[in-house]
């Protein structure tokens, strides 16, 4: 081999286990270590080496997740031990059945509390992958839980899923089960642009990751961010664990994302605080859950307890109340927000569902009431996810009277009577009228709120009350406000008219990035704040930017740039945002020093700091002109440790690449 070819080797081998760590940081601990920039650069370097030395493609390379090619077909695959399926219980009555009858199946004293592994019951697609000698090589649903197809190609692209097993004396062969599931976020934001394109639209979250792990284009598969959660084990040679507890320990070990809710349970007891306390955040959880499994922590009690049919008699799903029920749409009403959108809303029979008393329903836009034929009157099956508002999944059309009305948008505003208009290639029906009460309501809510200028207790029932007073029609009107306007309102007192002007003229100096958030420009979140505050410095270059400039931007694509210049272009828009800076003086983020003493220099950052966190370290390193990344290599100039520091630590001494501490990072910009 010659010297080109190992260096090439090395460097591939390296890129490999940088990006298999960013990976594992971003998707499995949800803690990413470098920018998207410095990960496309790894990346396509990766890429570039691999078609240069085809030789050097392993089946390992992240580069491997996409790009095999369409399937005809799905082939069956063969479990080799059977997918099991779970007993439920519906109440608390029949846990504390299956509590006493486990006691019975292990003839055990009825008052010994047995420990039990208590985790979050997925509600996505039931997956068994198979590794040899730690190497993904087989991937397939659950079917009938002998047969199920295979799927590998799919489950490559899911970033949660590693390709090798990480650490030593990994196993000869093992199944390892786990749950595909689509995030709720992800799903919204998939069914949006399902509607936009005309494309199918998912009723759940469980549906939209079953069909897109059973996508014969690997390719669509892909593009949806599905996770996995691993959980189980079937064939296991090797495999030297002896409860479901050091179970999960193993499979993080190995690399793989685990319940972030577990917890092992003395007795029966505990058991029910662990599933009260997980229904009680349930709306809140960023994915889908429809209860907790119970499981006997030790195998070998879950084999002493035996199988009834296909079902262990030592587990057992604890099941939450149903998030569909039937209802009657009685009247529909259109909702019209910040950007103008106009949302339809059913008004349905007040019905139980979660745990809350549901009396409204989104319609989400025209397109999806003429997809699904909604009508007023009809009787309809509806679902909570997460904490978003209920929506309609399907209509009962075989209970329909005749007495049902089909329902148009208006075409002009219900609110301000202006004009609405639907763009060209969007599903979204706008209202046209800038001066919109409605409009102005929204957009002054998301200004004042807790990711924009955090105004300490302003809220949207204070907004509504001032827009109604006709006080407040634009971002700077809040801070001319005076004390004599809130007494003016009802509820207002003295002190609680002082409290809120104080509030709002806290906020004058406020982060240049929360500001551009609080503007609510279409598709600009906090973190696409953040990035444009960072590369434009003032709100005024950011306004006169161009597309093409805007794209300049890291993690800004085509959409995001003609959003923000369409806002720019709007000349009510610029107008409010002048008007507003005659009252704010934004505070933009440090920028790097050019020609500063770390300029040219990469670091990485390992363990706590004594003093400086990581985040202050970082941008001390890029105020100075310095650059970190996540993961250590020969390009890498200074490993900065700090206690506790891990495995970069001993990468830097392996690869000779010079470690300093927090006094050492501070020595090298001194003056």
């Amino acid at each position: 081999m010659t010297a080109a070819a190992s260096k090439a080797r090395a460097r591939v081998a390296e890129l490999i286990e940088e990006i298999r760590h960013a990976d594992h940081r971003y998707y499995v601990l949800d803690d990413p270590e470098i920018s998207d920039a410095e990960y496309d650069r790894l990346f396509r370097e990766l890429q570039a080496l691999e078609a240069q030395h085809p030789e050097l493609r392993r089946p390992d390379s992240p580069t491997q997740r996409v790009g095999a090619r369409p399937l005809d077909e799905f082939q069956k695959h063969t479990h080799r031990v059977p997918m099991l399926s779970l007993a439920n219980a519906l109440t608390e009555e029949e846990f504390s059945e299956f509590d006493v009858r486990v006691h019975r199946f292990l003839d055990t004293d009825p008052a010994r509390k047995l420990e039990y592994h208590a985790e979050l019951k997925f509600d996505g697609l039931s997956m068994s992958l198979v590794y040899e000698r730690g190497m993904l090589v087989a991937a397939s649903t659950r079917g009938n839980g002998t047969v199920g197809e295979e799927v590998t190609q799919n489950v490559k692209t899911i970033r949660s899923v590693p390709l090798k097993l990480h650490g030593k004396g990994l196993p000869d062969i093992v199944e390892i089960r786990g749950e595909a599931m689509l995030p709720i976020k992800d799903f919204e934001r998939l069914n949006e642009q399902q509607l936009k394109k005309g494309g199918k639209v998912f009723a759940n979250p469980r549906n939209a990751a079953a069909g897109s792990i059973r996508q014969l284009d690997p390719g669509i598969t892909a593009s949806r961010p599905l996770i996995l959660y691993a959980y189980g084990l079937g064939a296991a040679e090797g495999v030297k664990v002896e409860r479901f507890s050091e179970l999960d320990e193993q499979l993080e070990e190995w690399g793989f994302k685990v319940s972030p809710l577990r917890r092992v349970c003395k007795g029966a007891g505990e058991v029910l605080e662990f599933y009260e306390e997980i229904q009680a955040k349930r709306d809140s959880l960023p994915i889908e859950i429809d209860g907790v499994v119970v499981k006997l922590n030790r195998f070998a009690e879950v084999a002493a307890a035996g199988y009834v049919s296909r079902s262990p008699r030592g587990m057992v799903a604890f099941k939450y109340p149903p998030r569909q029920e039937t209802t009657t749409i009685e009247d529909i009403t259109v909702q019209v927000g910040r950007t103008g959108a106009l949302t339809p809303v059913a008004h349905v029979a007040p019905v139980n569902l979660g745990g809350a008393t549901i009396r409204r329903a989104t319609l989400h836009n025209q397109d999806e009431i003429d997809r699904k034929d909604i009508r007023i009157g009809d009787r309809v099956v509806i679902q909570r996810a997460g904490d978003v508002i209920p929506e309609v999944v399907k209509v009962l059309t075989d209970l329909r009277t005749g007495k049902e009305k089909k329902y148009r948008l208006p075409d002009k505003c219900p609110v301000c009577g202006h004009p609405v208009e639907k763009p060209e290639g969007e599903a979204v029906a706008r209202c046209t009228g800038m001066a919109c009460p409605a409009q102005i309501e929204g957009r002054l809510t998301h200004f004042v709120g807790k990711h924009a200028l955090d105004m300490d207790g302003i809220g949207f029932k204070i907004i509504e009350a001032l827009v109604a007073s006709g006080k407040v029609k634009g971002f700077a009107d809040l801070y001319r406000l005076t004390q004599k306007d809130f007494l003016e309102l009802e509820g207002f007192a003295e002190v609680s008219s002082k409290n809120a002007v104080d509030a709002i003229q806290a906020t004058r100096k406020p982060e240049l990035s929360r500001l551009i958030h609080g503007l609510g420009i279409r598709h600009v979140g906090s973190a696409t704040a953040k990035v444009l505050a960072r590369h434009y410095g003032d709100l005024e270059s950011l306004a006169a930017a161009s597309e093409e400039s805007l794209m300049e931007a890291d993690d800004v694509g085509p959409e995001v740039a003609s959003a923000i210049s369409e806002y720019f272009h709007d000349k009510q828009a610029l107008k409010e945002m002048r008007d507003l800076l005659k009252y704010v003086e934004p505070v933009a983020p440090a920028r790097p020093v050019q020609g500063g003493r770390l300029e040219g220099k990469t670091f990485v950052l390992t363990g706590t700091l004594p003093t400086l966190g990581r985040n202050d370290a970082t941008d001390l390193i890029q105020r100075h002109g310095g650059k970190v990344t996540g993961s250590v290599s020969k390009k890498t100039d200074f490993v900065v440790a700090g206690e506790a520091a891990g495995s970069k630590l001993q990468k830097a001494q392996d690869l000779g690449v010079k470690v300093i501490d927090q006094d050492g990072l501070l020595e090298l910009i001194k003056d």
